[in-house]
């Protein structure tokens, strides 16, 4: 049986106080560490951003595309909202199996259910490439500044996937004065364990996702599975 993911147990979050607001990248902790120790914090930087050990980035994942879970388990156990986990749930679905409408709980491994086509990034690492853009967008004016980085980006990110083994992105920051590269691993072997009824997975609506406080059931848990590397690898039943 495949070694299941190993991650931490907390979420990477920003963290905000008055003249020392805002939303701040891992890969720059440093730069705002003492601040924050001074409002509580008790983490080194290390153990929120690191490239060569675990820490804080390896428990945020970007689940199916479009939402973000948190693997907060040794094991692999992922947990993200149930509209989230919705589109897997009903793909699992069937008239006898109504797992969306009754709800699902595997109590072992071997009940888990695989989900055909779900896949997860989860971070890598984070690299300032603001020089290598930055040159090669030069003097730029207008539209050929977004063409140039495009190009740019698109050459970055070849180099950095290693033949498929990571996906990546350039993005811009701060009004085109910073560019940073994320790299990703995706993982495609992931198996549902636990979501509630629709009744209560559901109740409320967006009203209350979005305008009120939410005391539901709105969660789904699922399982990240990885190779004995802990690297991604197909799905397998040893």
């Amino acid at each position: 049986m495949k070694k299941l993911i190993l991650s931490l147990l907390v979420v990477l979050t920003h963290f905000a106080g008055r003249a020392d607001e805002g939303m701040w990248l891992p890969l720059l902790i440093s730069q705002n560490y003492e601040a924050m120790q001074r409002m509580g914090l008790k983490l080194t930087p290390e153990q929120i951003y690191s490239i060569n050990k675990s820490s804080m980035k390896d428990a945020i994942v970007h689940f199916w595309g479009g939402c973000t879970g948190e693997v907060f388990q040794g094991k692999g156990l992922l947990l993200t909202n149930h509209h989230c986990g919705y589109d897997a749930i009903a793909t699992l679905s069937t008239v006898q199996q109504n797992y969306l409408m009754n709800g699902f709980m595997a109590n072992r491994l071997e009940e888990e259910l695989p989900v055909p086509g779900l896949s997860d990034k989860i971070l890598y690492r984070i690299e300032d490439v603001t020089n290598q853009v930055s040159n090669y967008i030069g003097d730029a004016y207008g539209k050929d500044v977004e063409t140039r980085f495009e190009e740019i980006a698109k050459q970055i990110s070849k180099t950095t996937n290693e033949n498929g083994a990571y996906e990546s992105d350039v993005k811009s920051f701060y009004s085109g004065n910073k560019y940073y590269l994320f790299v990703y691993q995706r993982f495609t072997d992931i198996r549902l364990v636990s979501a509630p009824p629709e009744s209560l997975g559901k109740f409320g609506g967006d009203t209350d996702n979005w305008m009120w406080p939410r005391h539901t059931c709105d969660f789904s848990m699922f399982r990240v599975y990885a190779n004995n590397d802990n690297k991604p690898a197909p799905y397998s039943q040893k």
